[in-house]
């Protein structure tokens, strides 16, 4: 895919947003005249901002059918993100606005929309199609932002998605978090005879395909920086055991040959190595692997159960949690294995954490008077916060921009499920699978690859 971007000159104010999010709600600051729209996402009412998108137009019936499917994914993710209401179409006054025409701003303020987005589909060379979109400020009556794109029919969703994370980047001041993909355990079967097979799609749920056959069973798959690679375990053998798998290729292959079982992998920041869990003579310790040389690393010597490990955005710091005070708590040491110092304060167990892309926060899996918790805080474990409850609720991950997550559920009879939450603990959804899911892993942003 190819896309060019044009910023508009006629934009009235610059965006200014405080980032600050700690015990925060999101919410919406209204526009003055001659104002751009603007999210304010350290407010506490919860109120999103009504936007619209109109289909965007084309030529043929084929084109203008393209076109409204790309505007009705772009309105669909950004209403997922909560921070977004779709003005109904049935209520939009212009009707066949293009990005060739000027909105009559009216007619839009009528309705209560307060940014508009208005796009076109056009056929190309190559049967390559181009597609084009200006964000207006409606009150304020200018262009805040325009982009085009050139891309083949078979990935016109990648377009729209790209399109729905440049739209919320000019208004939140926040990368998006649209064209992504998310890895996780695609479960079927009976709760005492569970087939796990490795499954991908995008973050919406579309082009899903599954990655293992279910033969043997697999868990907390990881993407490699790059987006291109995945790490995970697998019982494959009835030895469980680290794998690598190339997305691309369709190969794996496993990872070492330790004596133990080998579990709770991730990738580092530069890709170039994986660390671990290997469990041998009743030990747990954490590894690190070259996944050029296959030389490894011992980092922890503890006759405590050291596991999940998490490096931060930089490289220089893991987070894993440990039994090592008695009770499993978080611990973060340098990426060399020294210096290990305590940071869970709370009551209860700690675990699966994993360090925010920003590098600001951990989030965590919190077990506590037969409840289990989604959780974030600081890397010194301060600002500790719960953000989802349930019977069972495990495992989060991070999207890309850092402000939103992942996780799973499973109800007292198997049945397991992905969720997405945002930072503020609100606009917790339910992340569409086909089957039961789990151990879900959310990629990087693919058009930053």
């Amino acid at each position: 895919m190819v896309w060019t971007v044009r910023k508009a000159a006629t934009a009235a104010l610059a965006v200014t947003l405080a980032a600050t999010i700690w015990g925060a709600a999101l919410g919406l600051v209204p526009s003055p005249a001659k104002a751009e729209p603007v999210i304010d996402i350290t407010k506490g009412v919860v109120e999103p901002m009504p936007i619209a998108i109109p289909v965007f137009g084309g030529g043929s019936p084929t084109d203008n059918q393209l076109g409204a499917e790309i505007a009705r994914v772009i309105a669909a993710d950004l209403e997922r993100s909560g921070l977004f209401a779709p003005v109904e179409e049935r209520a939009f006054i212009q009707q066949g606005i293009t990005s060739d025409m000027l909105p009559r701003f009216q007619d839009w303020r009528l309705i209560n929309a307060q940014a508009l987005v208005a796009g076109s589909v056009k056929p190309g060379a190559g049967g390559k199609y181009s597609v084009e979109f200006r964000l207006w400020d409606v009150f304020g009556g200018a262009e805040m932002f325009s982009n085009s794109y050139t891309f083949t029919q078979d990935i016109w969703r990648r377009a729209a998605h790209i399109a729905a994370d440049d739209i919320y980047k000019r208004i939140t001041g926040e990368d998006g978090y649209f064209d992504t993909r998310i890895v996780y355990i695609a479960e079927s079967g009976p709760k005492d005879n569970r087939q796990k097979r490795l499954a991908i799609m995008d973050q919406d749920g579309e082009n899903h395909q599954f990655l293992t056959n279910g033969a043997d069973l697999v868990l907390t798959p990881r993407f490699s920086p790059a987006a291109q690679d995945i790490t995970y375990m697998s019982y494959y053998g009835n030895k469980p055991r680290v794998y690598l798998f190339s997305i691309t290729t369709g190969q794996q292959e496993v990872l070492g040959d330790f004596p133990g079982m080998t579990f709770a992998p991730r990738y580092s920041p530069d890709g170039n190595s994986v660390i671990m869990s290997l469990a041998q003579g009743g030990n747990t310790d954490i590894y690190v692997m070259d996944v050029r040389t296959r030389r490894s690393q011992r980092l922890t010597d503890h006759p405590a159960i050291d596991t999940s490990p998490s490096y931060s955005p930089d490289g220089s710091r893991i987070v894993f949690n440990s039994d090592r005070g008695g009770e499993q708590q978080l611990y973060i040491m340098g990426a060399d294995g020294s210096g290990v110092t305590r940071v869970s304060k709370g009551q209860g167990r700690y675990a699966t954490p994993v360090w925010s892309p920003r590098g600001d926060l951990i989030a965590f899996t919190r077990m506590y008077q037969g409840s289990f918790y989604i959780g974030v805080m600081r890397p010194d474990g301060s600002g500790e916060r719960m953000l989802s409850q349930g019977w069972l609720v495990e495992g989060p991950t991070w999207a890309p921009n850092g402000r939103v997550l992942a996780f799973y559920t499973q109800d007292q009879r198997g049945r397991a499920q992905l969720h997405s939450i945002d930072l503020t603990g609100h606009n917790e959804r339910v992340l569409k699978t086909p089957m039961d899911g789990s151990d879900p892993a959310w990629s990087p942003l693919l058009s930053k690859q």
